[in-house]
């Protein structure tokens, strides 16, 4: 049965909101998700929250955002007793125990706002590709690009763009012959960091700071994902992020104002709990205090990281300056955090483009560009 909608030139365009997943930054997600639905303009859009469970079920999710808030410092999560919902096509179809399935109607473009695996990285792209919908941010190789720090890096470098020194451990030599991966590491010279190769939010990260620290802390980062990437540690960095939008009407990307993160406390570097939780000892300088050529040099080559990995939409690009000046990329984030108070909305906020512009600037993009190869 399909609910009667009014011919596409008298309706609203239609929103799908998808958040949650399958991956360990599903209630970041969450978070992620009421920011974005409390900014949707409902005078211009309709818009449909699906929450994705961890167990990979769709769901058609109330619209509230409140709910979708850090309360009691625990995350929320997906209401798994709501409808399960799929994608046919671009249509939503809702299926409730012992009733027929109802076709909700077409669906104008999807805004993924799934950080990690099986959603930011091209998986969610792939599907939505497959089906001929239109999407907020990066393609299906970007996405995954952006998501693999190890092959990010390589590209990176092919490039010509400044990238940290670094050893990948996959699980095959770590099983195969451990004793040479610790060799490799040890290369590096110590203090390494251990990371995940595709994961965020700083789970799973470790600062070791000599090799009686390596295994354990790969193990750590194992839980999150068997390949593994270590670091060499950027001795008093500075820590500079840097957003970037991709242009209106097949317009040149644009870079926000860049940004520095400070981290206080108990905290040796920027982990979840700085991130994330609000009475941790962490400072955001936006716009960041350097110098105006090393703000301009900075903002390029942000630009050059989203077309390196031919970008769409949106990135967060991470630096780290070096006391002698020299700068290297962290990493590019092709779903960065997108709460008001995360870093690439404040960015955009210190640039001239609040939250509900912000909000809007993607939707638009997303909606200007075809479906299909492009």
């Amino acid at each position: 049965m399909s609910e009667q909608q009014p011919p596409q030139d008298l309706r609203k365009p239609r929103v799908a909101v998808v958040f949650g997943g399958r991956s360990a930054e599903h209630g970041v997600s969450c978070v992620t998700a009421g920011s974005v639905l409390a900014a949707i303009d409902r005078d211009r859009y309709d818009v449909v929250p699906i929450g994705i469970a961890t167990d990979g079920r769709w769901v058609l999710e109330a619209d509230d955002s409140d709910r979708l808030a850090i309360s009691g410092g625990r995350l929320p999560e997906v209401d798994t007793s709501k409808s399960l919902v799929t994608l046919s096509g671009d249509e939503l179809v809702v299926r409730e125990p012992g009733d027929v399935p109802r076709v909700m109607g077409e669906v104008d473009v999807v805004f993924p706002l799934l950080h990690g695996p099986w959603g930011e990285d091209g998986t969610l792209q792939g599907l939505l590709e497959t089906a001929g919908v239109r999407y907020v941010g990066a393609g299906v190789l970007s996405s995954a690009v952006g998501m693999d720090k190890h092959y990010m890096k390589l590209l990176f470098k092919a490039q010509g763009l400044p990238v940290t020194p670094y050893v990948v451990v996959n699980p095959r030599q770590w099983a195969k012959d451990a004793g040479a991966c610790r060799e490799s590491v040890a290369a590096l010279g110590y203090p390494v960091f251990v990371k995940p190769a595709r994961a965020g939010s700083s789970f799973g990260i470790s600062k070791v700071d000599d090799p009686s620290g390596l295994d354990t802390a790969i193990e750590e980062a194992q839980r999150f994902d068997p390949k593994v990437i270590v670091e060499a540690f950027a001795a008093g960095a500075r820590e500079i992020e840097c957003g970037v939008l991709q242009g209106l009407d097949g317009g040149e990307p644009e870079a926000s104002v860049v940004a520095e993160i400070t981290v206080g406390g108990d905290h040796e570097f920027y982990d979840f709990e700085a991130k994330y939780l609000p009475e941790e000892a962490t400072e955001l300088a936006v716009p960041a205090d350097v110098p105006e050529a090393l703000a301009t040099r900075l903002r390029d080559l942000a630009v050059r990281a989203f077309e390196a990995i031919d970008g769409e939409g949106l990135a967060r690009v991470d630096f780290f300056v070096l006391p002698d000046g020299a700068v290297v990329i962290n990493e590019i984030n092709t779903m960065p955090g997108f709460t008001p108070t995360s870093v690439f909305p404040r960015t955009w906020a210190a640039s001239g483009l609040d939250y509900p512009a912000l909000v809007d600037r993607l939707l638009t993009l997303a909606m200007q560009r075809p479906t299909g190869l492009r």
